[in-house]
């Protein structure tokens, strides 16, 4: 599968389309996605992480020995390693949440998935995730994976992005509408 298939662009998305290559030789496309799920959740979690993969202060050889340290005490497989490995010493590292949302995207697209990204005021439950999950496979007709985050400052409902399309049903945003609304009348 090439990268312009998918549209992957830039440097993150020909090292994701590389890595995706490799790990389909290599019959690993799960487990390369389940390490590359572990990696952008600890990137996310550790603003000293973040600091980490973004900072050019930070020699090359200070960043290979960190995150091989990490990978190694997350459990990651060797081919995941590999990979990092080959960022950091390339000094792409800050590259790298791209990279993983990449390869999830060539991966979603190898099985018929779409990918949407759902933004909540809190953390949602197992029973609503299965309901939004059964509403976007009715409203696009494949199979959703869904990409989770919360965003305190919606105050409550959600936002639903998929590909270019987005559902905006926040409170935030009905506020802000009604606040411009209210304008308008005086």
């Amino acid at each position: 599968m090439s990268s312009d298939v998918i549209g992957a662009t830039g440097v993150s998305g020909r090292y994701a389309t590389a890595l995706f290559e490799l790990a389909d030789d290599e019959k690993q496309l799960d487990a390369v996605a389940t390490d590359l799920a572990s990696i952008g959740a600890m990137v996310d979690e550790s603003a000293d992480l973040q600091r980490l993969i973004r900072s050019p202060v930070i020699s090359r050889d200070d960043q290979l020995t960190a995150m091989d340290a990490i990978l190694e005490a997350a459990q990651v497989g060797q081919l995941t390693r590999n990979f990092v490995g080959v960022v950091t010493k390339n000094r792409r590292l800050f590259s790298l949440p791209g990279m993983i949302k990449g390869y999830q995207a060539l991966l979603a697209a190898k099985r018929g998935e779409a990918t949407a990204e759902v933004f909540s005021a809190t953390a949602l439950s197992d029973a609503q995730l299965g309901a939004i999950k059964d509403s976007l496979k009715t409203a696009m007709g494949t199979n959703v994976a869904i990409d989770t985050k919360v965003d305190d400052s919606l105050l409550g409902g959600l936002i639903v992005k998929v590909g270019s399309r987005m559902v905006d049903t926040s409170l935030k945003t009905k506020l802000s509408q009604l606040r411009l609304a209210m304008k308008g009348v005086g």
